[in-house]
């Protein structure tokens, strides 16, 4: 008998949507005038929007708390300004992380004229007790040289690093892995970029979500090729908005 993990489904087809002639964002959790009483966050992830940017065309998003922000592109690139004095371009295949104070605004802007970007981008709230850090800022990954695991993009080694774990994986269809985790009273949040998976006996989507509690693995199966998977380990006790 499989005894069923303690988790919430986040599916793609009701998550909140806003579309202008130049911009769409797709919303995991509450977001902008986007609200469900049961999109709650997860710990410290408060925000995963799916976002489509038009060409030539810039998003600014002001941050509501002190938070990490994980921008990765899933077609094309991103100019990115954090109104700190720091710009960065990101491509498909980079993550940008981003250390921002409450109430700092980054600017997200097109760099192609005429081509649209598609981009996922993650707030966490900051844990009080981490200070500042001196990260890279851009991390790259080889999504097609690696295939079928997962790729750790961030992951916690020290006071002034992320207290979360950030995995990507590509995975041809019927391949498996499990993912183990790391630290005491975490929980996992998984998002489908492309493709379908298994994870932990419940079958997800492109854009639907999971969130993951009281476990010490989780079983992944990808059930179609080239599919796409991204994972945050996540503490939930220090954070007041749990499930």
């Amino acid at each position: 008998m499989v005894t069923q993990s303690k988790g919430k489904i986040f599916l793609a087809e009701e998550r909140g949507l806003c579309e202008l002639d130049w911009f769409r964002t797709y919303n995991t959790f509450n977001f902008g005038q986007y609200y469900n009483e049961y999109k709650v966050p997860f710990g410290p992830l408060y925000v995963l929007n799916e976002d489509t940017l038009g060409g030539g065309k810039s998003m600014v998003m002001t941050m509501e708390d002190d938070s990490d922000i994980i921008l990765l592109p899933v077609v094309g690139a991103l100019d990115v300004s954090d109104g700190m004095g720091h710009t960065d371009s990101v491509e498909a295949g980079q993550a940008l992380l981003l250390d921002m104070p409450k109430g700092a605004s980054v600017d997200i802007r097109n760099p192609y004229e005429t081509s649209l970007v598609k981009y996922l981008q993650l707030w966490m709230k900051k844990n009080p007790g981490k200070r500042g850090r001196a990260l890279p800022r851009v991390l790259s990954f080889d999504l097609g040289g690696n295939p079928d695991r997962l790729i750790d993009l961030f992951s916690p080694t020290g006071s002034d690093t992320p207290d979360y774990t950030c995995a990507i994986g590509k995975f041809r269809g019927r391949e498996e892995t499990v993912y183990k985790i790391k630290g005491q009273g975490h929980g996992l949040f998984v998002f489908v970029i492309e493709g379908v998976f298994e994870v932990q006996y419940r079958l997800l989507h492109a854009g639907d979500g999971l969130a993951l509690w009281d476990i010490q693995e989780a079983e992944l199966e990808a059930l179609s090729n080239d599919a796409i998977i991204l994972l945050l380990e996540l503490p939930l006790s220090l954070y007041l908005e749990r499930r």
